[in-house]
């Protein structure tokens, strides 16, 4: 399997997401049968190390197809991204995490919800773990799941961050996803109560934040060197960015069928349209660019071996939060050039503005807190918040 073959088999799949979208609404979660393809094309063996039978591919064509299956559909493309990377992020964890689980199946699809939501108290081989948590993106569809909580630190009174990973069957899904864009995500609430994880499932996050865990060490591929923010910032912006491509194109396509109201004049025949056109075309193609060019930085850091400056992990956030941001009003200007009819549920245009306009809140996008850091960090001033 060459990542090529992976990337046209994403392309086979996204008439299909684009087929099921108004259903994955419908049900607010991704269409059972949508699922199952993807799970037949492979896609999630594209971050699981070659030693359990994965690929080991590279972030920029994993863009690639983030873009593709999001001009199919946003949501369900927002799913599959994230699930492939969890894998990534399984490959991070000691060696004994991975035998245990990658030894037993060839990949999982798991929710990752990190917020410090839950509490982890130590007993004997592990830890009983308590928590409720939003936003499990991947629940709907997951044999695992990933969960942040608190959990004492030798040597520290602060505690630390861990990544804990639960049997989906431990956990209860709570119906909370009602939202009025990627409402096809199905990231409903995930709780646990008093669950035993055992000491190997669980990792520090402050590890993996800048590119020193385990995994690093277990794996030759420097991929799991990378810095793990950026890392999911871009599994996040790859389907805003192929769901703000799609919209240029219906906008281009519409242009040759449009009347102007009140004329006798298609709307492709009108100069304002065409300049319109032009722009969002170069806007597009440029945004295309600067996440391939993110992909490779963040690869850059993974193939030093080193581990990845606060700064740079505060830069990269900026970068990738513009990068959403302009999708985002791409979108919004081909929305506002396309007449009443564009607003219509069975146009796909307004889905797609639903989806980048709730979307882009994700806390990874916000560009408040992160230009924040990033700025004091480039004036010698300690963090005030996590990045």
């Amino acid at each position: 399997m060459q990542e090529q073959d992976l990337v046209e088999r994403a392309r086979a799949l996204a008439p299909m997401l684009a087929e099921y979208a108004r259903q994955a609404e419908a049900e607010r979660k991704p269409v059972d049968v949508v699922m199952q393809a993807i799970e037949d094309a492979d896609l999630y063996r594209y971050f699981v190390p070659k030693k359990y039978g994965g690929f080991e591919f590279s972030l920029e064509t994993f863009m690639d197809i983030g873009m593709i299956l999001g001009e199919g559909c946003v949501s369900t493309a927002w799913v599959t991204t994230f699930c492939m990377e969890h894998n990534w992020l399984l490959g991070l964890y000691n060696q004994e995490a991975q035998d245990d689980i990658f030894g037993k199946q060839p990949y999982i699809i798991a929710p990752g919800a990190l917020a410090p939501n839950g509490t982890a108290t130590p007993v004997e081989g592990g830890y009983k773990v308590t928590g409720r948590w939003e936003w499990g993106t991947g629940v709907m569809h997951s044999d695992w799941v990933m969960v942040g909580a608190l959990m004492p630190v030798e040597g520290s009174d602060a505690p630390g961050l861990g990544m804990f990973i639960i049997p989906r069957d431990e956990a209860e899904v709570i119906d909370t996803w009602n939202t009025a864009g990627m409402v096809g995500t199905g990231s409903n609430d995930i709780a646990v109560e008093d669950v035993f994880v055992p000491s190997r499932r669980v990792q520090n996050i402050t590890e993996m934040r800048d590119g020193k865990c385990p995994g690093a060490k277990v794996h030759d591929s420097p991929i799991y060197s990378m810095p793990m923010l950026p890392v999911l910032g871009l599994t996040a912006a790859a389907p805003m960015v192929g769901g703000a491509r799609k919209a240029v194109q219906i906008f281009n396509d519409r242009l040759s069928e449009r009347f102007v109201y009140g004329t006798g004049s298609k709307q492709g025949e009108k100069p304002a349209a065409q300049i319109r056109l032009g722009m969002l075309r170069e806007r597009i193609e440029s945004l295309e660019w600067k996440l391939k060019a993110t992909a490779r930085e963040v690869t850059e850091w993974g193939e030093r071996r080193e581990p990845c400056p606060a700064v740079e992990r505060a830069k990269l956030r900026v970068r990738i939060g513009s990068i959403v941001r302009e999708a985002r009003d791409i979108v919004r200007d081909a929305m506002e050039a396309s007449g009443a009819h564009a607003h219509f549920l069975d146009n796909p245009m307004q889905r797609i503005l639903r989806d980048l306009n709730t979307g882009s809140c994700h806390t990874v996008f916000d560009l408040d807190t992160s230009s924040e850091q990033y700025g004091r960090l480039l004036l010698g001033l300690e963090p005030n918040a996590p990045f």
